[in-house]
């Protein structure tokens, strides 16, 4: 079920439909799930009760890789930086065996967008996240989550802007997430998801369908640290759609790891850290993200 969003690194890159608008993925090249947010734990439902949850993050660009993965000839950088807190209430109830849950992340953002000597910068609040989720305790160690996330519209948008922090669509995401815990050992977390982006009705442009993945690897060392490696993995399946009409080349396509650190105490709130490289890149800005997040039960 976790999931937070930075979406103005993904929102940023919507200002590129006015100079490369058929050489990057999805619309403007982005995505509305923050790519990467994940950490260790993701597949891990926490006791009934309420969480809060504060996001920090930092992520910078400034190249673009068309279809081909060189670099494509335009002047262009994104800076984007978000605050972002997120409720989470574990209820009482079950179904099917697992704990039903629901949450809310509402993303506050700072984003500047330069494109060819031109620059814009905006700040307000991102596209809200939302949805149920289940929860599954297979053993000791072994914990999932079933979610269907849904991303709405909330965040300011306008079609002539060079930086929107907003994508304007609908988003509905299914969302499996699997953790392995270990103190004192191996510790595995990935967390899958497919996105069914929704048209964006001022431009009649329709996203191609992503499938994408957080993960983490690490070791627990036995005094409430794991230390380890994670990053996220994106691959585009469907090709977009504007006026109708397919346009060909443009699916995206990343992959980024980098460090990745926990620590845990006695009292049950905890805090990750992570630094991400994006690598592979297709037909999206290729940048760098520092992450971390809070936990704490109230």
């Amino acid at each position: 079920m976790p999931r937070i969003s930075t979406l103005a690194r993904c929102c940023a890159l919507a200002a590129l439909q006015m100079t490369v608008r058929t050489a990057v993925a999805t619309e403007g090249g982005g995505s509305s799930y923050p790519m990467g947010a994940e950490n260790y734990m993701s597949g891990a439902m926490p006791p009934p009760g309420v969480y809060g949850q504060l996001f920090v993050n930092h992520y910078e660009a400034d190249s673009l890789r068309g279809n081909d993965g060189r670099k494509l000839p335009v002047d262009f950088s994104v800076r984007a930086d978000a605050l972002t807190p997120r409720l989470i209430w574990v209820t009482d109830q079950t179904l099917f065996g697992a704990s039903l849950a629901f949450h809310a992340i509402v993303p506050l953002v700072d984003l500047k967008v330069t494109v060819n000597g031109q620059s814009q910068s905006k700040q307000g609040m991102g596209d809200i996240i939302f949805g149920p989720a289940l929860g599954f305790h297979h053993s000791e160690k072994l914990h999932s989550i079933l979610a269907l996330d849904m991303i709405a519209p909330s965040g300011r948008y306008d079609r002539d802007d060079l930086a929107n922090i907003g994508r304007n669509y609908w988003v509905f995401e299914p969302v499996y997430a699997l953790s392995y815990v270990d103190p004192n050992g191996l510790n595995i977390d990935a967390k899958i998801m497919y996105d069914f982006n929704r048209k964006n009705p001022d431009t009649d442009y329709l996203s191609g369908q992503e499938l994408h993945m957080d993960y983490a690897v690490g070791w627990g060392l036995g005094n409430g640290w794991v230390v380890g490696i994670g990053g996220y993995a994106n691959h585009q399946l469907t090709d977009d759609r504007q006026n109708g009409e397919r346009i060909e080349d443009n699916k995206g396509r990343v992959l980024a790891v980098g460090p990745s650190i926990k620590y845990s105490n006695k009292n049950g709130w905890f805090v990750t850290a992570k630094w991400e490289k994006e690598t592979g890149v297709r037909n999206r800005a290729e940048g760098e993200a520092y992450w971390m997040k809070v936990t704490v039960p109230f």
